[in-house]
């Protein structure tokens, strides 16, 4: 193999810096990288291959993306997944990004752990049975929500246009692949005992599938008051669905956010999320989390997040639509837009209730000379300081330029 300095040892001319990005900082820290490298991951991530001045410390890695996880394929859809496999530090939480095709049907089947829903795109008739036998059929559109708790069996099944959706579950060890389905129950119980449960001949089982099917092509189901079963036990009592984008947003100059928990979706008892919006140019504000761990996934653009762990630890990662990102409890971060687009997140959390701490409300609410003399500042900052919380801050004159 060639060495970097060509076959007869001389140097060879290396790209301009712009073309290939270099671990070489403005104040001259770092050295060229000649490779072996993957340029194009580099470039993807500028502020991991030149972490700003102020990352410090071994904190652990905190993104992952979707893109390099396994995909399932089945006639009927596809799945991933990220879990403690992929990102160690999600303890709190596992993601399945999932797409069916129109008619596509993701089996009937329950799980050990609840599930947290977000249709990315678009349309899927969802089903579900309470234990005490109450039901629930609701078609599910752009941006709307679904939470089933752990042991509610249910169903998922793509409509005329197919869609894609992104699951969450309030465990992190969760794998999507190790559900409890009918089809699975059914491939591994006697002929003779479903004959006995059911009542009806043991011919009645001869086509049953031989083990899970997980995902499945089947027709488009007809309009949802075509499928309606009245229980004799009637509804359940608390919706499986919620229409986040119905929502009124929380609006700031530079974006918007909705929360959503178990004061506006009663149902939702051990998740709870907030749906963010980023414009060019902005930034969700420095806070952080003081009930647990953040568990996001990045829908649309491309940003940046630094998370400060304490003891002197900081360290910035490079985030764009597909990946996931995580923030232990009570760790302060912010996410900036580096791009050109909104950059829409969703902040999710094991929770019944979302709770944030913003840095710039700590700092207005406390006596000022106790500010001051923390911090060695003057009245140019603290008279910007705002008592109202905004999520999401812009400036103008302020922040990065977007990176295009």
């Amino acid at each position: 193999m060639q060495n970097r300095n060509g076959e007869n040892g001389k140097q060879q001319p290396v790209a301009p810096q712009h073309a290939i990005p270099q671990p070489i900082r403005r104040d001259g820290a770092g050295a060229p990288d000649y490779g072996p490298r993957d340029v194009m991951r580099d470039m993807e991530n500028p502020d991991m291959l030149v972490p700003p001045v102020t990352d410090a410390g071994l904190l652990p890695n905190m993104r992952v993306s979707f893109s390099d996880t396994h995909m399932q394929l089945n006639l009927g859809g596809w799945s991933r997944e990220i879990t403690v496999r992929d990102l160690p530090i999600a303890t709190t939480l596992a993601g399945v990004n999932m797409a069916l095709t129109p008619g596509g049907v993701r089996e009937m089947h329950w799980h050990q752990q609840a599930e947290w829903a977000y249709m990315i795109g678009g349309s899927a008739r969802i089903t579900a049975v309470d234990q005490d036998g109450r039901n629930f059929i609701a078609d599910i559109g752009p941006g709307d929500l679904w939470y089933f708790p752990a042991g509610i069996p249910h169903s998922i099944q793509g409509l005329e246009s197919g869609c894609e959706f992104l699951l969450v579950f309030d465990d992190g060890h969760f794998s999507d692949l190790n559900t409890l389905s009918i089809s699975d129950w059914f491939a591994h119980t006697p002929k003779e005992v479903l004959s006995a449960n059911f009542g009806v001949p043991e011919y009645a089982f001869a086509s049953i599938p031989s083990g899970q099917v997980y995902i499945y092509q089947d027709q488009v189901p007809g309009p949802l008051e075509s499928q309606k079963i009245e229980s004799p036990y009637g509804e359940v009592p608390l919706s499986f669905k919620h229409q986040l984008l119905a929502q009124t947003p929380i609006q700031t100059p530079g974006g918007s956010v909705r929360i959503v928990d178990s004061t506006n979706f009663p149902i939702s008892k051990t998740v709870a999320a907030a749906l963010v919006e980023i414009e060019p140019g902005a930034m969700r504000e420095l806070h952080w989390h003081p009930n647990n761990d953040e568990w996001q996934y990045y829908l649309t653009g491309q940003g940046r997040m630094t998370v400060f762990g304490g003891s002197g630890d900081a360290r910035t990662y490079d985030v764009r639509a597909g990946d996931v990102g995580y923030v232990p409890f009570a760790f302060g971060h912010y996410i900036q837009n580096t791009g050109t687009e909104t950059l829409w997140f969703l902040e999710i959390f094991k929770s019944d209730r979302f709770m944030d701490v913003s840095l710039n409300q700590w700092m207005a609410l406390t006596p000022k000379e106790l500010v001051k003399s923390n911090l060695k500042v003057g009245p140019e900052l603290m008279d910007a300081l705002r008592k109202e919380k905004w999520p999401v801050v812009k400036y103008p004159g302020f922040g990065m330029a977007p990176k295009g």
